[in-house]
Parts: C-alpha cells; structure tokens; sequence
C-alpha cells in the first residue's frame, strides 16, 4: 500500500504592494482568458496601480514565493466592493478562490463595512453558483463599463451581488 501523498501546503496570503504587480498582472490575465468576449488582456501595470490608489489588493503565494492567485477590493462607507478575484488556471478548483474572499471580507469588516458586493458579468453566469455558495445572492443589474473595448456584437451587463458582512 503506497504512503499516502502529503497534501499541498496552503499559501500564504498578504497585501500587496506595487512592487507586486508585475508578479500579479500574469496571474490575472491568464485567469481571465476565459473571456474571449474582451478584446486584449485583462489588465496592465497602468490599471493595477490605479486601482491600487483606490483600494487594496490581496495575494497568494506558494511555498516557493510565486504569486498564485489574487484579489482587489475597495472601502466605499458602509459597502464594501471585491473584485479581480483571479487564480491561476493549474490553481483553480482547488479551493483557493474560496480562501481569497476570506481575507477581502475580513479587510473590509475591519474598516466598518457591513456589506460586500461583486459585479459578475452576465457573460460569466457560471461564476454565479460559485458565489451563491459563499453567501452572495444578486441584489441589481448595472451597466458594465469595460476598461477594453467588448468584442462586436457582444452585449454584456454586471450582475451586483452582495452579502452582508
């Protein structure tokens, strides 16, 4: 009988910095092609640090030190916004998304806020599931404004959903 396999050790997750964004941008734009309906990459260092100006970013490494997966959120009053939630793809389905939010809702509930939202584009419907099992449940529509152009004849809209924290 073979010795069971040791399971693999969970990551570490900590702030990030903009020393982290070349290390994060790859992470995102690999876990983001799924969506074909965008033209161009997800993300780049000019949007990463904007955004970074605003809120704050979250990562994950393994336990060499490569960042495997990441998260954004953002303080607005009593709400609080997540988003970017990326894993790199030979991560996904391992549980690690799930273990990013933690830290996103923890950061937000510190500062005061009482409730968490998402914005899931109507594009993406199997992500709804997904947050549904984390407490998340759609409160609203919005219009989506993409940071790249939408592929022709792609019509898309942001499913907001929320969960008290």
């Amino acid at each position: 009988m073979a010795a069971p396999s040791n399971p693999e050790p969970l990551p570490r997750i900590r702030p990030a910095t903009a020393a982290d964004i070349p290390a994060m941008i790859p992470v995102v734009n690999s876990a983001f092609e799924i969506e074909i309906f965008i033209d161009g990459t997800r993300t780049d260092t000019d949007r990463m640090s904007q955004m970074m100006e605003k809120g704050q970013f979250f990562l994950a490494e393994d336990d060499s030190g490569r960042v495997v997966a990441c998260v954004y959120t953002e303080t607005r009053n009593e709400r609080a916004y997540f988003g970017m939630l990326a894993v790199e793809p030979s991560k996904q389905g391992t549980g690690l998304g799930r273990l990013m939010v933690e830290p996103a809702e923890d950061h937000c509930r510190r500062r005061g806020c009482t409730w968490m939202d998402i914005s899931v584009l109507s594009l993406r419907p199997e992500l709804l599931p997904f947050y549904r099992k984390l407490g998340y449940v759609e409160t609203s529509t919005e219009d989506f404004h993409p940071s790249r152009p939408l592929k022709p004849g792609c019509v898309c809209y942001s499913i907001v959903m929320s969960k008290q924290l």
